[in-house]
């Protein structure tokens, strides 16, 4: 089926979030109350034709700040050969996973194998470590399930968050008050920046990735609770149980099933 179009009408909720009365959430219910899930090794295209098995994880993870990356070398650390397949054989060092791009940002370090690049942490599909284990996929969320945890606690901001979109800004009400308006909501293509246009495919907007019996508010409540604190979340929960119940066809994200 064909990527859905990237402008269609969407139900949005605003709440003040319940720890902190400067902040007010505005959510899109039309995104986390729809069917999307991941889909990486069970039908994802990847963003480029040519690296179909390598999934959004072509180009490497921008950090989102130093305590980004801090937390996450204290996991690199932690892999071995048989969770890494690329593990250097040594003693980790922060060369050996990061790199600066034309811009200055800090993220993971891109390589090529085989012609085909991704991020230095995906496991191709010949993976095969003599301890056992293997096939493709991030090194750092193996290691999370390996160690019984929510992969979220090991790997870059980005990669966990992504595809639900978190951004800040100010709003000036008439009365001279202000706050900090907190939206969450879908990262499509639009969140990649002006090259986001130009992805050979991408799962936001796919009806291949709707396909999850939960809605996203359920499926990735580990992720919304990290964004927005227990408190929000449980009122995000509210409202969209509340929408789920009432709400009408137009508010149904394009790419569900009818």
């Amino acid at each position: 089926m064909p990527e859905v179009d990237l402008v269609f009408p969407r139900a949005f909720v605003e709440f003040a979030d319940p720890a902190d009365e400067s902040q007010v959430f505005r959510c899109d219910l039309t995104w986390l109350t729809s069917a999307y899930t991941c889909i990486f090794g069970g039908g994802c295209q990847g963003i480029y034709a040519d690296a179909s098995d390598v999934g959004c994880c072509t180009l490497g993870a921008h950090f989102a700040d130093k305590d980004d990356e801090k937390r996450v070398a204290g996991f690199v650390a932690q892999l071995t050969p048989d969770d890494w397949q690329l593990h250097p054989g040594r003693t980790v060092k922060r060369a050996d996973w990061v790199e600066t791009d034309e811009d200055g940002e800090r993220k993971t370090l891109a390589v090529v194998v085989d012609d085909q690049q991704a991020c230095v942490f995906h496991n191709r599909t010949d993976f095969a470590p003599a301890g056992g284990g293997g096939g493709a996929g991030c090194a750092l969320h193996g290691l999370a399930l390996r160690q019984g945890r929510n992969p979220l606690e090991t790997k870059p901001d980005v990669c966990w968050q992504l595809p639900i979109r978190r951004q800040y800004r100010e709003v000036e009400r008439q009365d001279g008050t202000a706050y900090t308006e907190v939206s969450i909501g879908e990262y499509d293509r639009r969140g990649w920046g002006p090259g986001g246009h130009d992805l050979d495919w991408y799962c936001s907007g796919n009806t291949e990735a709707h396909v999850a019996p939960e809605p996203v508010y359920v499926t990735h409540e580990a992720e919304l609770v990290e964004l927005m604190g227990a408190p929000a979340y449980a009122e995000l929960v509210r409202h969209a149980d509340a929408h789920v119940r009432s709400r009408s066809a137009l508010a149904l994200h394009p790419a569900d099933p009818r």
